[in-house]
């Protein structure tokens, strides 16, 4: 009875489990003590605990990202939460899991976990992260906001590469920042999307922005988040003062520039977060030579960067 009790459960998780990832890198919130082995048939084992319980994820099916298209959807991974027993329907499939993987000697990552290299030459990677934070520089109110995400990806070549830059806006009375976000050359980008900025489809990618030492506080913030335009891949975002959003406490909010800023974004397809951080600008100054070249040269790289469509302010 034991074991057709613990049958019955395992194909219930293989039910829920033995799927396509709903969040292709999302593997688990404020998973503890999170370990990656690699097999000779390009599955990855994930295994940590969570709320308790240890968890065993299999994953396999999926490496890189295809470019923007509308003609399919984007490359995700199969996840069988029940450890193998949604794949193969075996008892214990975890347990005898053997590690192939090599140590790893890829570029550097962001909020990296683990990785190691695969037999075939491929990269695989665990990261934590804090993407639910709430914005404006407020500390979370909810459990939910606060969770760290475990991520993991599956790569082959270069990273996804964020570039950004800092200058002023508005007649030069606002900090600015404005940047792309792009894969092996090409834009990173979706088709669909909130009137909030929101993706609506498994090629769009919000791009997240954190500042340091900011009217916040001391230390990271998170200042915002935001759409990678179609078809640029470009970004751009003004510090202002905001009143509270919907749910939000009440208050208007200060401007949120810092001395310095972070910026991090959930990689195309399946491959990893990436991240960039850079040096805040000084007040501007029309009569500072530097600032203002700076500026007339930063609006033409802004130009450049979005494109004809751009839906970025220049001024």
């Amino acid at each position: 009875m034991r074991l057709l009790s613990l049958l019955t459960a395992l194909l219930a998780l293989a039910l829920l489990g033995a799927c396509r990832a709903a969040a292709s890198e999302i593997v688990d919130r404020d998973a503890i003590g999170p370990t990656l082995k690699v097999n000779t048939k390009g599955e990855a084992l994930v295994s940590y605990r969570a709320a308790g319980k240890p968890k065993h994820v299999l994953v396999w099916g999926a490496v890189n990202a295809l470019a923007p298209t509308s003609a399919r959807a984007q490359v995700k991974f199969k996840v069988d939460y029940a450890g193998g027993w949604g794949k193969y329907r075996k008892v214990g499939y975890a347990t005898t899991f053997k590690n192939a993987c090599r140590p790893y000697d890829g570029p550097k990552l962001a909020w990296a976990v683990t990785a190691c290299k695969a037999p075939d030459g491929s990269y695989w990677a665990l990261q934590r992260w804090q993407r639910a934070l709430p914005n404006l520089g407020l500390t979370p109110w909810t459990p939910a906001q606060g969770v760290w995400e475990l991520h993991l990806s599956h790569w082959t070549g270069p990273l996804p590469v964020i570039e950004a830059y800092t200058d002023w806006i508005y007649s030069k009375h606002f900090h600015h920042l404005f940047g792309r976000l792009s894969y092996l050359g090409e834009p990173v980008h979706g088709f669909k999307s909130t009137s909030t900025g929101a993706p609506l489809d498994s090629f769009g990618r919000n791009v997240y922005l954190d500042t340091f030492n900011s009217a916040y506080g001391a230390g990271w913030k998170r200042e915002n988040s935001f759409l990678a335009q179609n078809p640029s891949g470009a970004f751009c975002y003004g510090f202002y003062t905001h009143q509270p959003y919907a749910g939000y406490p009440a208050g208007e909010r200060p401007m949120g520039h810092g001395e310095r800023y972070r910026i991090t974004a959930i990689g195309p397809g399946v491959t990893p977060l990436v991240d960039w951080k850079g040096a805040g600008v000084p007040d501007f100054d029309k009569d500072n030579p530097e600032h203002v070249a700076r500026e007339l040269d930063l609006n033409a790289l802004q130009r450049e960067l979005a494109g004809p469509g751009g839906q970025c302010v220049l001024n």
